[in-house]
């Protein structure tokens, strides 16, 4: 007879989630179900016979149950997101009411518009019909080509809502059901499954947690105020992203590098997770031996690459001049270093040192890559020696996070780029995800607030801190090793005597960070400010936002740098 341990060994990962779920089902798996040992491979059905040591049952009742209820939980979680999502959908949008530019909102209506009625080689061009001045396209094909089938449905209920010129500023109730509508039908098609399947298949991750992983996940509120409330479509790309994520997780690198692809074409920001998707992949060839199978692997993967891009980019690969266009408007060197009142390092220098005004242009775009490129790259030379899964998901915190602050042209929405990220690593590291997901959306108040969205955004925040507390304990996980610090070498910790006490000034730490934010909060919705001052909310809340985001990259740096290789991560799993 075998016990499950034995199971495992003998028949290979082809049954490695069915063994999960009894282990779940039967305390761990100590030898509560026995299998007899022949010599043919067991089938399901011959697993479905055997029986419990103890004489009751079978145990695949057991296991059966414990799946059709964790399937019923994460069904629930979904349908709570949804629900969350579409009651933010309802309240205001960006630039609602405010002509002559609007916000984005009507620049997504406006790019229905043009994609529909104008020939491809014009989208992207200056020309009678298409002002680039008024909301010109400046992100990659697929989110023309995606803005294209919105348009023709949107031909199918109301030709007036993408009629050219005419159509310019278009506001009415039934439009604003169909643009949320387009979101809303989006992320369920391209977000929302990765998430479910991402947490369903995590690994050496108990059921409980799971579902907590995901309702956590589903209800960050940066990204629901931001794509329901604000008005964007950032779940399609980083729904792309977390599937390349799943596909490089379960060695389907091909697929993986297809699905970061498809992100990339929908918005170059997805940049920011270039390097840990190329590190990662690249280590792995050099793992393999680059004159063997690793030169092959590498070999597919440029190939795969290559073919993604060229159909993504075909309609335009028919000019030079039309690739250049498209790449003059996607990366905009002439906006500046920075816009608006974003939680970076360069606006909150700017407070003390005006930048834009000492620099030149060329010598802020130098800077501004020497310094991204410097943060970014010791995650990613330790990713590429030694890869694994979890110093993948590390480095694309790392790294997002050091484009988020130093990078040129950051928008402040650029930092769910870096959330999504924490999000996939909140079962690791509960406390710490949760905190930079608070400050994540706490650093866009600005524009939440000019968007009249200050009830959404106070309801959502609490509710996810609320669900982030029940479900993992965050505050009784402080300790170094529950911080994933455990590794952190001795000889530096002896420098800082409050390594000492670190689990009550990471505690204490955040009881004042969250403090501070809820009186700026309240600040900002409730105080005018100093006409000599007309910005001091804002940059208040980028400066802070900003001194925490510095103190994140060196947490997630130390963490990407000396994070343990888990053997058991690095099985193949079917």
């Amino acid at each position: 007879m075998l016990c499950l341990g034995c199971c495992k060994t003998r028949f290979g990962p082809g049954l490695c989630e069915v063994v999960s779920f009894i282990e779940e089902t039967c305390s761990g798996g100590v030898c509560k179900v026995s299998f007899p040992v022949s010599a043919e491979p067991l089938s399901i059905p011959t697993l479905a016979r055997a029986r419990t040591g103890t004489g009751g049952g079978e145990c695949f009742g057991d296991f059966g149950k414990a799946a059709m209820e964790k399937w019923s939980l994460m069904t629930i979680t979904a349908l709570l997101g949804l629900l969350v999502r579409w009651t933010v959908s309802l309240g205001s949008y960006s630039g609602a009411g405010k002509p002559p530019m609007y916000g984005d909102y009507e620049a997504q209506r406006h790019w229905q518009e043009v994609t529909y009625n104008l020939p491809v080689k014009q989208w992207y061009f200056n020309t009678s019909d298409n002002n680039l001045q008024y909301w010109g396209l400046d992100y990659p094909p697929l989110t023309a080509y995606h803005s294209l089938l919105c348009a023709y449905v949107a031909k199918l209920i109301n030709p007036d809502w993408i009629a050219l010129h005419t159509s310019r500023g278009y506001e009415s109730q039934p439009h604003k059901l169909f643009m949320r509508a387009t979101v809303f039908v989006a992320d369920m098609l391209v977000y929302i499954p990765a998430v479910i399947l991402y947490c369903c298949y995590l690994k050496e991750t108990s059921a409980k947690r799971k579902i907590s992983s995901a309702l956590c996940i589903l209800l960050y509120p940066g990204l629901i105020l931001i794509d329901y409330g604000h008005f964007q479509y950032n779940s399609v790309s980083l729904g792309f992203a977390l599937w390349g994520v799943l596909c490089l997780s379960y060695d389907l690198d091909l697929l993986g590098s297809i699905a970061f692809c498809l992100a990339l074409n929908y918005k170059q920001m997805e940049l920011y997770h270039s390097l840990p998707f190329f590190s990662y992949l690249l280590g792995k060839c050099f793992k393999k031996g680059l004159v063997g199978k690793g030169l092959l692997l590498l070999t597919k993967l440029g190939f795969t690459v290559g073919v993604s891009f060229a159909l993504c980019w075909l309609p335009f690969c028919t000019d030079v001049e039309q690739i250049l266009q498209v790449f003059r408007r996607l990366f905009p060197v002439d906006r500046g270093l920075f816009e608006d009142k974003v939680a970076n390092v360069w606006c909150t220098v700017s407070v003390f040192f005006k930048v834009k005004a000492v620099l030149s242009a060329e010598t802020q775009l130098k800077l501004s890559f020497a310094l991204t490129f410097l943060t970014a790259l010791p995650s990613c030379i330790k990713l590429t020696l030694q890869p694994s899964i979890k110093g993948f998901k590390y480095a694309l915190v790392s790294c997002a996070l050091s484009f988020f602050l130093f990078s040129f042209q950051v928008h402040e929405k650029s930092i769910l780029l870096v959330s999504i990220p924490v999000c996939l690593v909140i079962h690791e590291i509960p406390f710490m995800s949760t905190w930079f997901l608070l400050v994540s959306t706490f650093s866009m108040l600005p524009l939440l607030l000019k968007d009249g969205l200050l009830l959404p955004y106070i309801v959502t925040t609490l509710a996810f801190l609320t669900v982030c507390a029940t479900s993992f304990s965050i505050f009784e996980n402080t300790s170094e090793d529950d911080m994933q610090l455990k590794l952190f070498p001795t000889s530096i910790r002896r420098c800082m005597p409050w390594f000492r006490t670190f689990s009550k000034v990471i505690r204490s730490s955040f009881l004042v960070s969250i403090t501070l934010m809820g009186i700026l909060t309240l600040m900002s919705a409730t105080l005018d400010p100093p006409q000599r001052l007309p910005d001091l909310f804002p940059l208040a809340v980028s400066a802070v936002s900003c001194l925490h985001f510095l103190f994140f990259l060196l947490y997630f740096n130390v963490i990407a740098i000396w994070e343990s290789r888990d053997s058991r991560n690095q099985k193949k799993t079917n």
